[in-house]
Parts: structure tokens; C-alpha cells; sequence
């Protein structure tokens, strides 16, 4: 592998002409980028340098290599400047993850903005649930995440981790028009007592909230249909096969046929932002202040 410091000095030499004028370059002695050079040549197997009148130039071998070690000492240059910029500027990777309502609902106006604003920023996303999304923000794998919290069932977050909470809504039952309490202004949850529930997969945390919801009323849900979206939980709400607890978040995908209905006692849950709390990016704290401003 060859050196940077002695392709600096073929990349110095190839640019300025002479060995006096790179090393003036370099800041260091004329007799040093020498020295630099023949270590190279020996690195290489091959002549870099020939005389040339008083002074020397670079063989073919010296210009072959002196191609790469400019584009070398480019990228080198680039990456210097990327990491000098890290105090201040908004650049590089943003890995953001969460649960599906909220990235859809939340994320594309700030995704745009933060683009727009900051060329050189590169964000990618996941989608899935708190259970998967939080083991990675902190194995460093993800920036930031958007999980939820319902009050049936708070979500626990580990040490190390910061949250803001940003948004809280209700959330309501959502049954097939043709459901004998679809007319409604409100349901007691015990008066749902041998329903069958659709929900997200056992240990996420709509389905935690589910169950603890019913059971803090007596009841013992009989979940049939568990599936990871909201839409494909409504399209089996619209058939009347089945009801379910959905946020005011993921009602507007709703098909034709669902009518939402208010519980008694209310259900609300939290999406909240969670990153590491030591260490937060200049991208993260962007991201953050205009997710502030979009749920505002």
C-alpha cells in the first residue's frame, strides 16, 4: 500500500514541475520530497522520476501514478473538509426509522425542507416498529427514530436515549357501518366484550395497548387478524370481519364503510422522537426542529 505522504509529494511534483516548487508547496525541503519519492519508487517497482536538463520529470511510470495519487489526495481533501464541516454543517447520513403512520404522516414536508436546505444531506428511512427500531438507534445503526406511546400501555425507553414528544392524539374504535353500534357518539369498551380485533403483530406496541386497554376492563381480546398496516386493518374493518383501535393519524387512509367512534374511557397515544442523547448531530438537531415545527 503506498503511502499519503509520498503521494502528496508524486502529486506536488506532477503539479508544480519541479522538486524546489513542491516542496515550497509541501513545506518541507527539497531534499525530503527526494527522499519521499525514491521510498515510493521502491513501493512502485518502477522509475517515477528521469532527468531532465537541470532538473528532473516524471517518467510514464511517474505519470501513471501521478494520476491516481491527484485523485487520491482530491478525495483526501474532501474528506478533511467534510469533517472540519461536521461542527457546523448539515451534511452526510441521516438514518431515520419508525412506525408507518407517523413517517407517512410526519416525515415528507421535513424531509423535503431538510433536502432543499442542506444539498449535501443524504437521509434514508426505515419503517417498523418500536420494538425492532429502538436496539438499533442504540447500537448506532439509526439517527433518530419515531416511536409511539399509548397511555393504556407507555412505552419504555432505555438509559441513553433522549425523547420529545410530538404529538399526542385520541384514539377511537373503528367498526364496519354495518355494525350494530357503528351509529354511536361514543362505545364503553366493555360494551365491546367478544369482539374480534385486528391489531399490529404480538409485542408492538398497539397490540400491548390493545390488550391492556381490555384487560383493565375485564376483557380478553381475541385478536384474529394481526397485520403490520393501518389500511389492511380498515379494509377488514370495511367487510365487518373484525373492529379495531386506531389513531386519529391513521384514520385518513380509511376505505369506504368504517366509521370511527370514540371509547369510553378515551385512549390517546404518543409519537415521540427518540435519539442519543450524547453526541446528537447537526442533522439530527435539524430534523428535530422541523418536526417541532410540523407537529406545532
Amino acid at each position: 500500500m503506498f503511502s499519503l505522504d509520498r503521494l502528496r509529494a508524486l502529486d506536488a511534483v506532477a503539479t508544480h514541475g519541479s522538486l524546489a516548487r513542491a516542496a515550497r508547496a509541501l513545506h518541507i525541503t527539497p531534499s525530503g520530497v527526494s527522499q519521499q519519492l525514491a521510498k515510493l519508487e521502491r513501493e512502485a517497482g518502477h522509475a517515477l522520476l528521469e532527468p531532465h536538463g537541470r532538473g528532473v520529470r516524471l517518467t510514464h511510470a511517474g505519470r501513471v501514478l501521478a494520476g491516481h495519487a491527484a485523485r487520491v489526495v482530491t478525495q483526501l481533501s474532501a474528506a478533511e473538509a467534510d469533517l472540519a464541516d461536521l461542527g457546523d454543517e448539515i451534511l452526510g447520513p441521516l438514518r431515520l426509522g419508525g412506525v408507518g403512520s407517523s413517517l407517512r404522516t410526519l416525515l415528507p414536508d421535513v424531509l423535503a425542507a431538510l433536502t432543499e436546505a442542506h444539498p449535501r444531506l443524504v437521509p434514508t428511512v426505515v419503517d417498523g416498529e418500536a420494538v425492532d427500531m429502538v436496539p438499533r438507534l442504540l447500537a448506532g445503526e439509526l439517527d433518530l427514530v419515531l416511536v409511539e406511546s399509548w397511555d393504556s400501555r407507555p412505552m419504555p425507553l432505555p438509559e441513553g436515549l433522549a425523547v420529545r414528544t410530538l404529538v399526542a392524539e385520541d384514539v377511537d374504535v373503528a367498526l364496519s357501518e354495518r355494525h350494530p353500534l357503528a351509529d354511536r357518539d361514543s362505545i364503553a369498551l366493555p360494551e365491546l366484550d367478544g369482539a374480534v380485533w385486528t391489531t399490529c403483530p404480538p409485542g408492538t406496541e398497539p397490540y400491548e395497548a390493545l390488550v391492556q386497554a381490555l384487560r383493565a376492563q375485564g376483557l380478553e381480546p381475541d385478536v384474529r387478524y394481526p397485520v403490520t398496516e393501518y389500511a389492511t386493518m380498515l379494509a377488514f374493518v370495511a367487510r365487518d370481519l373484525t373492529l379495531a383501535l386506531v389513531p386519529r393519524m391513521a384514520q385518513p387512509s380509511c376505505p369506504p364503510g368504517v366509521r370511527f367512534v370514540p371509547v369510553r374511557p378515551g385512549l390517546r397515544r404518543e409519537i415521540r422522537a427518540a435519539w442519543r442523547a450524547q453526541g446528537a448531530s447537526p442533522s439530527v438537531r435539524a430534523c428535530l426542529e422541523l418536526l417541532g415545527a410540523e407537529c406545532g
